[in-house]
């Protein structure tokens, strides 16, 4: 367990705090801009009437709705790839 880089008795939970931490925030406006995109198409297929600046419509639905999946989503596949990395480096020992 010594030669893993980072590894404290087996943990390294500063390291995912820290991943946690920088792609929940990425994960959150990520997802808004991927979700406000989603409803400009379903606005333009709908034939709904954009607003003055061309905001579709219903965007902040979409937006709270794809920041929470994003900010749940990315830091979770992100953590659990660096988990499993960190399983091969131990077991490739």
């Amino acid at each position: 367990m010594a030669n893993v880089p980072g590894a404290d008795d087996g943990t390294r939970t500063f390291t995912y705090l820290g991943v946690g931490c920088f792609t929940f925030f990425a994960g959150l406006a990520s997802g808004a801009m991927i979700a406000v995109m989603v409803a400009k198409i379903v606005g333009a297929i709908q034939k709904c009437p954009s607003g003055e600046q061309g905001q579709p419509c219903n965007w902040h639905l979409y937006a709270l709705t794809g920041a929470v999946i994003g900010m749940i989503s990315l830091p979770a596949l992100a953590i659990r790839r660096l988990r499993q990395s960190d399983a091969a480096a131990r077991n490739s020992q």
